[in-house]
């Protein structure tokens, strides 16, 4: 049976992280990893270009029932640190929007600089193979694997990630292994995800599939704004998944349609430039030509604009400002860009992500009840969790 320092179980950004500063230390690493290839999550990400992190990351942009858990590793490995990294291997980048940084070229870039440090660490990867069985052994860790070999470990990090996007391979293997030590989970659900409603508001949203906005989604006190989009499943685009993972099942969510303009003065100023006009019409100069139409037929407006008073003008704009929806659901797992829930931080240390009560068992990144907003804050905490652990396992 091999004996290493470090088992870490998931070769994705928290994983690579941990295994490179563990490495740094003299450590000896293995990354054990049931798909056929490291860091999948980084490739798909971003268009393929990778949203690496966010120049504005702090644990605000971050739920949790903690919501002070991720500020530690937040302050001791910043964005900042990572930028200096991502610089350090000659990759380009750029902000896109709202502190959103990404590589130039291609998330490949991210992997191999990973995989780059992983091997000067000497760190051990070992792709299509999984962990079958977890057990204490003295004051370590036997682990037995799919290829029929074990390995003893004095520090075992799980960083298996969540159940998000499942034809990757996410499973909840993570949850299971805090269950047989001891710890809690915070109940799991899919976030950042697209939308879903019943047939009829479907049926009303058929002819608007495919069509863009800009917006603002609110629940309660929490607010969004960014593009929105219909699909024929409902509604998706970033405002969209933000808002996802505040809302419940049963809350209704509102829209700000355009929260740059005032449709109120627009619309009173068309009317006073040409009141012959359809009220679609004047709508139609600032919003989508088939969702200004659907907007008017659904406020029942009849008649031109000359024929509505500034009260009635008042109410269709105050809609427009917050048009109340009810999702029935979301698309779930499989589109799903994270997984909210996870391990209950009251277990962890925030400062080294150890188990409390199981000394040399850590949890990094998803598979812990930290998740980010969109827009790269899931990859920060991947590593500054992922550092984190790094320093002392």
């Amino acid at each position: 049976m091999a004996a290493r320092d470090v088992v870490i179980i998931g070769a994705g950004a928290a994983g690579l992280m941990c295994a490179i500063e563990a490495g740094k230390r003299g450590r000896s690493v293995t990354l054990i990893e049931h798909a056929k290839a490291p860091a999948e999550k980084i490739r798909i990400s971003g268009g393929g270009r990778c949203n690496f992190t966010n120049m504005h990351a702090t644990a605000e942009n971050f739920l949790s029932q903690n919501r002070h858990f991720a500020k530690s590793a937040l302050k001791r490995y910043t964005q900042w640190d990572f930028v200096d990294w991502v610089n350090g291997h000659g990759i380009a980048w750029h902000e896109k929007t709202l502190g959103q940084l990404f590589c130039d070229h291609s998330a490949k870039d991210i992997i191999a600089a990973l995989l780059k440090d992983l091997r000067q660490t000497g760190g051990e990867l070992r792709l299509s193979t999984s962990a079958t069985s977890v057990e204490r052994k003295g004051e370590g860790f036997a682990i037995a694997l799919s290829d029929g070999s074990k390995l003893d470990a004095t520090s075992l990090v799980i960083a298996s990630g969540g159940k998000s996007i499942p034809k990757m391979g996410a499973t909840g293997f993570g949850y299971d292994i805090a269950r047989q030590f001891g710890l809690d989970l915070v109940e799991t659900r899919p976030g950042l995800v697209p939308l879903t409603f019943d047939p009829d508001t479907l049926e009303r949203f058929k002819p608007l599939a495919g069509v863009a906005v800009d917006g603002a989604a609110c629940h309660d006190r929490i607010r969004f704004e960014e593009a929105m989009l219909f699909t024929h499943r409902g509604l998706s685009g970033p405002a969209i998944l933000q808002i996802s993972s505040y809302w419940r099942e049963g809350d209704d969510i509102r829209l700000h349609l355009r929260p740059d303009l005032d449709f109120y003065a627009l619309l009173r100023e068309a009317r006073q430039a040409n009141g012959r006009q359809a009220v679609q019409t004047a709508l139609a100069e600032h919003l989508p030509k088939r969702l200004a139409l659907m907007l008017v037929e659904e406020a029942a407006i009849t008649g031109n604009l000359a024929d509505q008073s500034d009260r009635r003008l008042r109410a269709f704009a105050d809609r427009l400002e917050a048009w109340p929806l009810t999702p029935t659901g979301s698309e779930g797992y499989r589109t799903a860009e994270v997984t909210l829930g996870g391990v209950d931080t009251a277990g962890l240390d925030s400062r080294t992500m150890a188990a409390r009560n199981v000394p040399g068992l850590y949890f990094i990144g998803e598979v812990v009840d930290v998740t980010g907003w969109l827009g790269g804050y899931n990859f920060q905490w991947a590593w500054s969790s992922g550092w984190s652990a790094g320093q002392v396992v």
